[in-house]
């Protein structure tokens, strides 16, 4: 019996409330699968309540599915995605990383790269500190950290989103600014570059 190569994939995971966030995940995927050999994985987190007898359904009615921990044991990188709070991740993002213990106790996450974006409702509603606090749980889960280069010339130009630290998107107030061509360019950008360091590292 011959056996079956499963193809390599990108986990894209993120929260999102208002969609901004999902759009910029949907761009990225696309960009993963613009390096060929490998996949993207869309998948979410739901809701945290702070009514302990809310409980999420098993499959969200709309949009990705909610990632399990397989999802992450076996992916070949991680991008992970999240809107703002006061600076920081949001709370669901947070909760589903804070039970990885046992994938951190494994390793499972060691030398895989890794990548962050964030989308805001304000210009400088925190973005740079939202990646950066993406960044340390998976410093922990001692995965390789990829931004985006200055070689992409869309962060020089862009006049909204769009850090070193990742991609980033200013979503406006009302949350329903689209993406414009620089802020889709690196989200795009990200996603093929995290993708490309994925199969170098596996070949």
């Amino acid at each position: 019996m011959t056996a079956v190569t499963q193809v390599p994939y990108i986990l894209v995971l993120y929260y999102s409330r208002t969609g901004a966030t999902e759009t910029m995940a949907r761009l990225i995927a696309r960009g993963v699968e613009q390096a060929g050999g490998i996949e993207a994985r869309i998948r979410t987190v739901p809701a945290v309540s702070p009514v302990t007898e809310a409980t999420a359904p098993t499959v969200p009615s709309s949009g990705a599915v909610y990632c399990t921990e397989d999802d992450l044991r076996h992916c070949a990188g991680l991008i992970l995605g999240s809107p703002t709070r006061f600076g920081n991740m949001a709370a669901p993002l947070k909760h589903f990383i804070d039970n990885t213990g046992a994938l951190w106790l494994s390793g499972a996450l060691i030398n895989k790269p890794a990548a962050v974006f964030t989308s805001t409702s304000s210009l400088h509603g925190g973005q740079e500190s939202t990646l950066l606090s993406m960044f340390m749980p998976l410093m922990h889960h001692g995965m390789l950290l990829c931004g985006l280069p200055y070689s992409e010339p869309q962060l020089m130009a862009t006049q909204s989103g769009g850090t070193p630290y990742g991609a980033s998107h200013h979503a406006g107030v009302d949350g329903k600014r689209r993406l414009d061509d620089d802020e889709s360019a690196l989200c795009l950008a990200l996603g093929k570059r995290v993708a490309n360091i994925a199969l170098t590292l596996n070949s």
